[in-house]
């Protein structure tokens, strides 16, 4: 490229209009660390105080957000513990969000406890694996309501009070199986997918609204789930020489990607799926 020609033309740019110029060197003056700050936020983590979805909680707590998680796991106090030492308030309300009319009183339930709901984080999943054979109904079944329907559920309830204050954020927990085949368990590769098509859909139902609707989609990380996985030599192996990174994702990992879509830094982020994989489907 001749830069002689491209610093000439941007001389004429800004002549042309320095009105232009002097506004966009306001908004990159303006632009600081607090665009990721989340005080005074109010968010519903479905799940949130357990596995992934702990981190994701903890990590809007760091941010500066207080919490609602509604899921029926009793983790003795934990969560609440963690979030209290951040100096955030957190609530919790034992419910199965597949019931009928689950999500509604969920955010209703959040939305007296917290006065609002700013940011949702479908975290809430689960997976079963059989044989293709094996795998009728009766696994498919609950997990597309918990991983798909319940999802939709809750982010329609907390959509409709996000349109009406003009702002919000929706984070879907997504998977790379999102992108893959689904061996094993073709119900939660489904719903990944499925989860995919919600996020940019509801992208683009709620983005006039103020409104960004966006997914996480997490690689192989150390939790429970994944135990059996890893104390196999040879599944261990063949993931960790997939992953660039040479390792298996800490739920850590996952935080500050959930304070980003969270926060005004991602303003201008929406119908996105981020991967967290450690480069997995790169190679």
């Amino acid at each position: 490229m001749n830069t002689s020609r491209r610093h000439t033309s941007a001389s004429r740019i800004r002549s042309r209009d320095p009105e232009l110029l002097k506004e966009h060197l306001v908004r990159i003056s303006d632009f600081s660390l607090n665009d990721f700050s989340l005080l005074g936020k109010r968010a519903i983590v479905t799940g949130g105080n357990t596995g992934l979805g702990q981190a994701f909680t903890l990590a809007l707590a760091k941010g500066g957000a207080d919490v609602f998680v509604p899921g029926l796991f009793d983790d003795g106090g934990e969560t609440a513990a963690l979030v209290a030492s951040e100096g955030r308030r957190y609530e919790e309300l034992m419910i199965d969000i597949t019931a009928p009319g689950a999500p509604a009183r969920a955010v209703g339930a959040a939305v007296d406890a917290l006065g609002g709901v700013d940011i949702l984080v479908n975290s809430a999943g689960i997976s079963r694996i059989a044989d293709v054979s094996d795998f009728g109904r009766a696994e498919w079944d609950p997990m597309v309501a918990v991983n798909l329907t319940a999802a939709f559920e809750m982010a329609h309830a907390a959509a409709l009070g996000m349109i009406a204050q003009g702002s919000g954020k929706i984070i879907n927990i997504a998977s790379l199986f999102a992108f893959l085949g689904g061996l094993g368990s073709p119900a939660y590769a489904a719903t990944k997918h499925g989860i995919v098509g919600l996020t940019r859909a509801y992208a683009d139902e709620l983005g006039g609204h103020g409104i960004q609707v966006n997914a996480i989609a997490p690689g192989y990380f150390k939790t429970a789930i994944t135990e059996q996985s890893r104390a196999d030599a040879e599944v261990n192996r063949r993931i960790i020489e997939h992953t660039p990174a040479g390792r298996w994702g800490d739920v850590a990992d996952l935080m500050g990607a959930t304070v980003f879509l969270a926060s005004s830094a991602s303003n201008f982020v929406n119908g996105h799926t981020l991967t967290v994989d450690g480069g997995y489907l790169v190679r």
